[in-house]
């Protein structure tokens, strides 16, 4: 006998005594295993996320420019100078100032300082210049970004 055989009779005589001839299908059931519990993990927002999220809440409206030049930007000018102050405060060189340009005329540049940490939040000086008209609107202040990453106008400032 070879050994296939030796070992598949043993085998085909259990599988065998399984059955019942009663008619009765036996069921075999598969051990319960307890299923490690599912924990939701916090949603943490990528960097890229985070930052995408920043630069669309960042408005110069929000005390990052002179009221007065404020009332005179269109949403253009806006949108442009709004890119402007996050790039300037997020990534920007101490003392390198990012030009920005919007429409009819509208410019402006943002220059920041270094960061400093206050509270355990990142901060920078800031002067956002606007030129309309020939007219220059400067407005300088401390930003904060929050935990966040949203950059907020310190109160006080001029």
């Amino acid at each position: 006998m070879n050994r296939f055989a030796i070992l598949a009779t043993p085998l085909l005589a259990l599988t065998l005594a399984a059955c019942s001839s009663t008619g009765t299908t036996q069921v075999v059931q598969a051990p319960v295993v307890a299923a490690a519990p599912l924990f939701a993990a916090p949603m943490v927002a990528s960097p890229a996320q985070t930052t995408q999220q920043a630069l669309a809440t960042t408005s110069v409206s929000s005390g990052f420019v002179d009221a007065a030049a404020a009332a005179r930007m269109s949403s253009a000018d806006t949108a442009a100078a709004n890119t402007a102050q996050f790039y300037a405060l997020q990534f920007g060189r101490p003392g390198a100032p990012r030009a920005w340009t919007g429409t009819a005329g509208t410019s402006g540049s943002v220059a920041v300082g270094p960061y400093v940490r206050v509270n355990n939040l990142d901060c920078r000086d800031f002067t956002h210049t606007v030129k309309i008209g020939g007219q220059d609107f400067v407005k300088k202040g401390t930003a904060c970004r929050e935990q966040t990453g949203n950059w907020t106008v310190e109160k006080g400032a001029a």
